[in-house]
């Protein structure tokens, strides 16, 4: 069994007493919540766009494949507590692993399906994973190769379940496939788990080379579940999600908060904008919120229409910073801009509310929600006044329960709990929160998270560079892509943009991190002790 319970981080006591006492925090846990939802609204709607795996049934069909996978974990070996990763796009499959493994008490490890074997790797050995679910091939990428590649450097796996997309080739001898799981006897009640306990480790790239694990509770999750419930906009149709479910956005908007609210779940694999419209127009349902590149993207096709328009009044935004132009374009088309503004680690800080005037929805991030205390730090740590920047710190019962590495925790959290994002903000008169700036070198590239320093590190391979700083460059519509400011050996030849993108594809870097621009200098603006001010680098490209 994991020593995960061991890293999560102590809330001070008056802090729990006072988020049990406001109804946020109670013993309940994951797998149970799963349970009661779907005892409750057992013929809720599940349909799943997907040109690979389409599927339309309800939460009680795909609740007996949970329980059924919740056996098979528990006939593997694999107790309350170990770790189960699962790399899936958005399928039926994935909903049932994560209810499945809800049930069965485990600490789900969901990962990106674009990964590559670098990060794959990472996350499975420093989770210590004992079962991964994944699929054979997604896209042109061969999971099931880039697995087996690993299989030396994994001590710890010991159950490789296989989704077939293609069934192009068989699976490896120590394989077992998906079906066969769904064989098993059925977990009729959810495992006894402690809700302190992790339920769920969500893997960022941050601001640090390797991903960071961040440690999310029962009692976390649980927390934002609630919170979430109570937010007030117009329910009257479906909303299509099409976030991955192995991001915290994804798992919760899409996976867990239409069961938790009894509300139909709809999902699509592949952000495609002509799919998306057809579908929204079609069934009449509201294409979800996400990044600013989705709205965009839907704005700017040319089936584009009045009656996508009209089930378009509301659109929440998030993941990535909202360009004012997007937001005030969208309210120009008559739909609500409804920016909300958290973390991996923090998952809703701040939210706009619908029917906020124009102004706090088009350059605010909202107001802190029910539970959430936001404060703003100087360098020296004392309070700004209201209208002066200053560091973003946040703690709230929705708030991680600590990264997979202590160190980590001990530097984003403080001993009174509060989590020091990286962020530099401004708060107005009414409380409302605006984002200025970030303090590390995250690129968010059309809601994805890309890290500089990762970056850095492969560009520095190529022979004719010297020192690296991959930032973050504004995008019309993707909002920020990486821009690699390069300084070169003595008369070396000016790489292109293309030879280092062929170089990061030899080493295996996803294609969504790749630099999309380079830019040469003769030296960078530095600090006293030659550190490089990344801040003017941006500043000089029309960034943050």
């Amino acid at each position: 069994m994991s020593d995960l319970a061991d890293r999560v981080r102590t809330t001070a006591p008056d802090l729990a007493a006072r988020y049990r006492a406001d109804g946020h925090w109670d013993d309940g846990t994951l797998g149970a919540l799963v349970a009661q939802r779907v005892a409750a609204h057992p013929r809720l709607p599940v349909r799943i766009w997907s040109d690979d795996r389409p599927h339309y049934s309800d939460a009680r069909t795909l609740f007996d494949q949970a329980q059924r996978l919740a056996g098979a974990l528990r006939s593997n070996g694999i107790r309350p507590g170990d770790v189960v990763a699962y790399q899936l796009p958005n399928w039926a499959e994935t909903l049932t692993t994560l209810w499945g493994g809800a049930l069965a008490g485990v600490v789900l490890v969901p990962i990106v399906h674009f990964y590559g074997p670098n990060e794959v790797g990472f996350i499975l050995r420093q989770s210590e994973a004992r079962a991964i679910i994944t699929v054979d091939r997604w896209g042109g990428t061969d999971q099931l190769e880039n697995l087996e590649a690993l299989r030396s450097e994994l001590a710890s796996l010991e159950l490789v379940a296989v989704v077939l997309a293609s069934g192009s080739k068989p699976l490896p001898q120590h394989s077992t496939p998906w079906s066969s799981l769904l064989e098993a006897d059925p977990m009729k009640v959810p495992e006894m788990v402690e809700p302190d306990h992790p339920a769920v480790i969500a893997y960022t790239s941050g601001t640090t080379a390797d991903p960071k694990g961040v440690m999310h509770s029962h009692r976390t999750l649980l927390a934002e579940l609630r919170q979430q419930s109570g937010t007030s906009f117009s329910r009257d149709r479906p909303m299509l999600n099409s976030s991955p479910l192995a991001h915290m956005a994804g798992m919760l908007g899409g996976a867990l908060q239409p069961l938790f609210r009894g509300e139909e779940i709809h999902l699509i694999d592949r952000w495609d904008p002509t799919r998306v419209l057809d579908i929204v127009e079609r069934e009449r349902i509201r294409p979800g919120g996400g990044p600013p590149i989705y709205l965009t993207s839907l704005l700017d096709h040319p089936r584009f229409r009045a009656a996508h328009r009209e089930l378009m009044t509301i659109f929440g935004m998030g993941g990535a910073p909202i360009p004012s132009a997007v937001a005030e374009r969208a309210e120009a088309e008559g739909i609500r801009p409804w920016p909300i503004y958290g973390s991996t680690e923090h998952p809703t800080i701040t939210q706009a509310a619908p029917d906020d005037p124009p102004d706090v929805r088009i350059h605010t991030c909202g107001r802190p929600r029910p539970g959430v205390e936001v404060r703003l730090i100087d360098d020296e740590g004392g309070a700004v006044a209201p209208g002066e920047p200053g560091e973003i710190l946040s703690r709230g019962p929705d708030l991680f329960c600590g990264y997979t590495d202590p160190a980590l925790t001990a530097r984003a959290v403080d001993a009174e709990g509060w989590y020091h994002t990286g962020d530099v903000g401004m708060l107005d008169e009414r409380g409302n929160l605006s984002i200025t700036d970030r303090l590390g070198d995250l690129i968010i590239r059309g809601g994805r998270n890309i890290s500089g320093v990762e970056i850095e590190t492969h560009v520095l391979r190529h022979p004719s560079v010297a020192e690296a700083a991959v930032i973050a460059a504004p995008h019309p519509t993707l909002g920020e892509t990486a821009c690699a400011v390069l300084r070169l050996r003595n008369s070396a030849a000016q790489p292109t943009i293309a030879e280092i993108q062929r170089q990061l594809d030899a080493l295996g870097v996803p294609k969504q991190k790749w630099p999309e621009s380079i830019r040469i200098v003769d030296d960078f603006p530095r600090t006293p002790t030659g550190k490089i001010r990344k801040h003017v680098l941006r500043a000089d490209l029309g960034g943050p």
